[in-house]
């Protein structure tokens, strides 16, 4: 009689409710339909034609937008591949700001051209290779590309920084990049630090303010809060300024006490006790010259008797981070305690007024010299969802300022440049020896996709634009692009990017086809998929009810 032998592995090497697959078919494929799917999904968002997604998140919040950043946070992907893109586009965000949608595109691209090589017998490793050797080329030719560029000392004038970050606001605008890109050039110029590298986003603030339309937006050199000052003194000039982190009110004891009153006359005294200690607080620092008071908790009404008995101002701001930033605007260090500032922890505001924006009162901290370190753009809109999108596509815009200070390279946009790295791939792959060559001109065909993209979603016969992009570039125009504003007749659709003004960042780019190509190379490394149990305790079955005693 023979023994059975179990096979090594197999279901006894983990524990019950693991998920195991391996081999092309199991693990790498499935890999890579998955990230298709998430390609597919922003990329009928990408360039200025790009539908929005409306996408209600776990919280029941409701988003209209087509921003790619926004839209993969908002959908909470689950399929581990399909993570290692949204790491990449997360990475494409933070460092950029910028061309997130590229990143997705170009990786799920990158990913569906290895498909058929993988098939077809070609082991990971070649493609891996080849895709790694096709990305050091087509950087190296990026550099080639520049076409000009955006200088930070002297520092560009409103309207040459408003055209450099056009595009950038136009793929996520269309049709108002022109107001925004002004907006957005004009608050970020405002306060240009002496090294335009050290240019911080934090320091334009966007303030969003229902009614009107996008033409009454503007620009304010300060702070701007949607809300009224607490008392009744609603302006002030060339005002001293406190600001205060703890409440404005009657101290609370920290452990519980209990006083016993006898009489009237100590009831009256024992509240009067702390009344005389709190205008004490008050009277000290409106001797101290303060005119307005920030506080970042809750104001009690006592408190506010006597600020307007003191003729002092007072305003309420609740956000820790909007705090942070006025103290930067007006220079003064926030307390922790009651009681006048030092002249070095009092700061100075120009103007403090109450003005009406759109039927909303609004408080304005401006500061007329040049010093000043902070801006508001006010936006104006119909819907609170119009004016989200609005600020997230400014984010955006203020982001590109921050890179162009940096890198002021600029490169032909409107899939241009992608044309000419793929006609130069393409090329180089030709001359390479071995099975990478197969690999290097996939990825040289996977940048069509920029184009690609631009002509579908502009309605535009795709193959027709891209035959002619292709014959542009081969007769020498190396800036052709696609052009959307045209009916998409035979030879239609191409025209010089420098013509339609169409430059994008060199600096974003480039990044973005580096993590692209590295988040598809993470995806081929994989070969098997290991899910362990999922944590959680589970309750323990009853016999009969819990209630009965034996």
């Amino acid at each position: 009689m023979s023994l059975k032998v179990p096979k090594a592995g197999g279901p006894d090497l983990f524990k019950s409710g693991y998920k195991y697959m391996s081999g092309l078919e199991e693990a790498v494929l499935r890999n890579i339909s998955a990230v298709m799917e998430l390609s597919e999904i922003v990329r009928t968002s990408f360039g200025p034609n790009g539908r929005n997604k409306l996408i209600i998140n776990h919280l029941g919040k409701l988003f209209v937008t087509s921003d790619a950043a926004t839209i993969i946070r908002e959908i909470e992907v689950a399929h581990p591949a399909a993570k290692l893109l949204v790491m990449a586009s997360t990475a494409q965000e933070s460092e950029m700001g910028d061309a997130t949608n590229l990143v997705l595109i170009l990786a799920g691209e990158l990913l569906k051209r290895s498909e058929h090589l993988l098939t077809m017998g070609l082991h990971p490793s070649d493609v891996i290779l080849g895709y790694e050797m096709a990305l050091e080329k087509g950087r190296e030719e990026l550099k080639t590309l520049v076409c000009s560029s955006l200088a930070s000392s002297p520092l560009p004038t409103i309207s040459d920084l408003a055209a450099a970050i056009s595009p950038s606001l136009a793929s996520k605008q269309p049709g108002s990049e022109q107001i925004l890109s002004k907006l957005v050039a004009e608050a970020a110029l405002a306060i240009m630090p002496k090294n335009p590298r050290d240019f911080n986003v934090d320091s334009v603030r966007v303030v969003k303010v229902l009614g009107g339309g996008l033409e009454a937006s503007r620009v304010v050199r300060g702070m701007v809060f949607g809300r009224e000052p607490e008392g009744i003194v609603k302006n002030a000039t060339k005002a001293k300024v406190a600001v205060y982190t703890c409440g404005l009110d009657i101290s609370q004891t920290e452990t519980k006490g209990t006083v016993l009153l006898k009489k009237a006359e100590e009831l009256l005294d024992f509240s009067r006790g702390e009344e005389k200690q709190l205008e004490g607080y008050f009277k000290e620092i409106a001797d101290s010259g303060v005119k307005l008071i920030v506080a970042g908790s809750g104001i009690g009404d006592l408190a506010l008797h006597y600020l307007n008995r003191l003729n002092i101002a007072v305003i309420k701001v609740l956000s820790k981070f909007d705090l942070r930033r006025l103290c930067r605007v007006v220079g003064a260090t926030p307390l922790a305690r009651l009681g006048a500032p030092t002249p070095e922890e009092a700061g100075l505001v120009d103007v403090f007024e109450t003005v009406e924006i759109g039927g909303d009162r609004v408080t304005v901290l401006r500061q007329d010299s040049e010093k000043t370190r902070t801006s508001t753009i006010v936006l104006r809109g119909a819907t609170a969802n119009y004016l989200d999108d609005l600020e997230r596509s400014l984010d955006d815009g203020i982001n590109t300022v921050r890179i162009l200070m940096k890198d002021g390279r600029l490169v032909p946009g409107a899939g241009a440049s992608e044309i000419e790295i793929a006609k130069r791939v393409t090329s180089f792959g030709g001359k390479t020896a071995g099975l990478a060559q197969h690999s290097i001109k996939r990825w040289a065909e996977a940048c069509e996709v920029v184009p690609r993209t631009l002509a579908e979603n502009a309605g535009l016969d795709a193959e027709d634009v891209l035959s002619g992009l292709y014959k542009a570039h081969g007769d020498g125009l190396e800036d052709a692009g696609v052009d959307i504003d045209v009916d998409g007749t035979t030879g239609g659709g191409v025209k010089s990017a420098k013509e339609l003004r169409v430059l994008d960042s060199y600096a974003a780019k480039d990044w973005a086809i580096k993590l692209a190509t590295e988040a598809a190379v993470s995806v081929l490394r994989v070969d098997s998929i290991i899910v362990s149990k999922q944590a959680g305790i589970s309750a323990p079955k009853q016999q009969g009810h819990w209630d009965d005693n034996d």
